[in-house]
């Protein structure tokens, strides 16, 4: 059984036929291919959600099948039943499912014992289908007709503020798999874990990433400078310390300005202006966060189309 758990559960040949499919999707919207005809496919959420959900939800539909949204504490998973138990039950009802939760290891566990496919749809160690998103947002960009993977090796990526999160230990895993060049500035403290240099060893991935506390050498020369909100969920207790320690990594207009004259400001959304960056930067024209957002819908709608491929 073929699962998305990270970004590396394709190989790059897989990879870029996932984003030459995306655009395909993308320019025939309600037109393109009905990869899960008359399939069910479950949305499982252990976290709240906008952007996840309206897009599986969205992507499901338009690819021919049915979305079943599903809340942890609505189902007997808030009452103690197994992820064993819960993944063989539904794998008996559903073509596929989309977790988005807490702990990396309920994802690893569902697709353990599921026999349908399992797409990781965030967890606190990492977000591949967000990396996805930006990934093909960026070849629409650098590589916009034949949405060449190729066209981002060398690129430089600076991820500011909190460099411990999950979306700095996607960007790392990625940038790695595409020969692009990260360098995360942040305060101390805050590094990315040895489980992230662990899950690039097991993937044979060079160790490439750059780590500062110095936001302006990080941003210096940058093609994408990239930002997360400060206090995740389940971090709020922590709200206030982080706040301060991390205000000299918000990405202003003048921490843009060193960066590549083309260069682009992404986020994964939610943002919250005046904390990890500023209102003006979100609304300048190198911010293409919009973009990103939508493209949430055809990047995952693509990774879905391609496990329904590797596993018939």
């Amino acid at each position: 059984m073929h699962h998305f758990l990270k970004e590396t559960d394709f190989s790059l040949e897989q990879a870029q036929e996932v984003f030459t499919l995306a655009k395909e999707l993308k320019a025939n919207r309600l037109n393109g291919p009905r990869a899960l005809n008359q399939q069910s496919w479950g949305l499982l959420f252990y976290k709240s959600s906008t952007r996840t959900r309206i897009s599986f939800e969205v992507g499901v539909n338009e690819l021919g099948g049915y979305p079943v949204v599903l809340n942890s504490q609505t189902t007997q998973i808030g009452r103690g039943e197994t992820i064993e138990d819960t993944a063989r039950v539904m794998s008996r009802y559903l073509h596929g499912l989309v977790i988005r939760t807490y702990g990396h290891e309920i994802v690893e566990a569902f697709a353990e014992h599921a026999s349908m496919p399992i797409v990781n749809g965030l967890t606190d160690f990492n977000h591949p289908c967000q990396l996805y998103a930006d990934i093909f947002t960026l070849l629409e960009r650098y590589s916009p007709e034949a949405m060449d993977i190729a066209s981002l090796r060398g690129k430089k990526v600076a991820f500011l503020g909190d460099t411990a999160c999950n979306m700095a230990n996607s960007w790392i895993h990625t940038a790695a798999m595409f020969g692009m060049d990260i360098t995360l500035a942040g305060p101390d403290g805050f590094a990315p874990s040895a489980t992230i240099d662990a899950a690039l060893k097991a993937d044979g991935l060079p160790k490439n990433y750059r780590i500062t506390q110095d936001a302006e050498e990080a941003c210096q020369g940058a093609d994408v400078l990239y930002t997360d909100v400060w206090v995740s969920m389940g971090n709020e207790a922590e709200a206030e310390e982080r706040k301060r320690r991390m205000a000299p990594y918000q990405i202003t207009t003048e921490l843009l300005a060193l960066a590549n004259p083309n260069a682009y400001f992404m986020h994964c959304l939610p943002a919250h202006a005046g904390e990890e960056v500023s209102q003006a930067v979100l609304d300048s024209p190198q911010s293409i966060i919009f973009d990103e957002a939508e493209n949430r819908l055809h990047a995952q709608k693509a990774i879905l189309a391609k496990l329904v491929e590797l596993n018939r």
